[in-house]
């Protein structure tokens, strides 16, 4: 693994910090929002886990592409659903834990498919 992929890799697991722990802290609030952390970490994932993948097949590394393809689903309609409401004075409870239900699904399957 070269400098380049793990600093993007570095990067990616930032962007899942950002994004799960933005929402993480609103738990307990009773009006949840989509803030700052939570959108720009969802876009960087999407970003650096194309970057990971592209940098991966430059390299002529074997890349598990139905894994590729529903983590980068499960990531595009988190960044939308983040996207569409990054400026709402609140998100239904339903939505926002489709949010955080769906980030703690893609960390959960680019550990557990094999």
């Amino acid at each position: 693994m070269d400098l380049a992929e793990k600093l993007v890799l570095v990067t990616h697991f930032l962007g899942f910090a950002a994004l799960f722990g933005g929402a993480f802290v609103q738990l307990r609030d009773d009006v949840k929002v989509v803030n700052a952390s939570m959108l720009y970490g969802a876009m960087t994932q999407v970003v650096t886990g194309v970057l990971l993948v592209g940098l991966l097949e430059g390299q002529d590394e074997a890349v598990d592409n139905a894994k590729v393809g529903v983590k980068l689903v499960v990531a595009l309609v988190v960044a939308v659903l983040c996207w569409a409401n990054r400026s709402k004075d609140g998100v239904p409870a339903g939505l926002f834990s489709a949010i955080l239900l769906l980030t703690t699904a893609d960390v959960a399957i680019a550990v557990l498919w094999t």
